[in-house]
């Protein structure tokens, strides 16, 4: 696996962000009739909050993001995105522990949201996150479980 780092995000990532949403999304969002090529960067657009996000850099390089965002007692993780050359190299896997150690560390259940069929629904079972409701095209997934730290 590949050196990576996180970079806090600012709001002059937020193009970049949307940009990569719409590349990672497209296949997913195509196959559930759901693809809308201005749609897909107008949410990221809408919903980035640059103090809860993160760049992901592999080599100095731009590779990804994710944000951690609090939410009452709970965190959702949102716009975790990985460029296609990055994925299936251990870096979301890697990124995601990191984050849910923190999580941990703090006794604070997670949330997610994932596109019903998409291949990332596995990495986040792997890592203890189970459906908590599900419709159509969304599936919202929790996490409870609480490692020892």
């Amino acid at each position: 696996m590949a050196d990576w780092e996180l970079r806090p995000a600012s709001a002059a990532d937020v193009e970049r962000v949307a940009e990569l949403r719409a590349v990672v999304l497209r296949p997913d969002l195509e196959r559930l009739g759901r693809y809308d090529e201005q749609r897909v960067r107008r949410r990221l657009r809408d919903g980035f909050a640059p103090e809860h996000s993160w760049l992901i850099t592999v080599g100095g390089d731009f590779a990804g993001s994710v944000a951690l965002r609090p939410d009452g007692d709970t965190y959702w993780l949102e716009h975790f995105y990985l460029t296609p050359e990055t994925q299936g190299a251990g870096i979301g896997s890697a990124v995601l522990r990191h984050l849910l150690d923190r999580c941990d560390h703090e006794h604070t259940p997670v949330r997610l949201n994932v596109l019903q069929g998409s291949p990332a629904r596995r990495l986040y079972e792997r890592h203890g996150f189970t459906p908590e409701s599900e419709d159509a095209v969304d599936v919202i997934m929790l996490r409870t479980q609480q490692r020892a730290t």
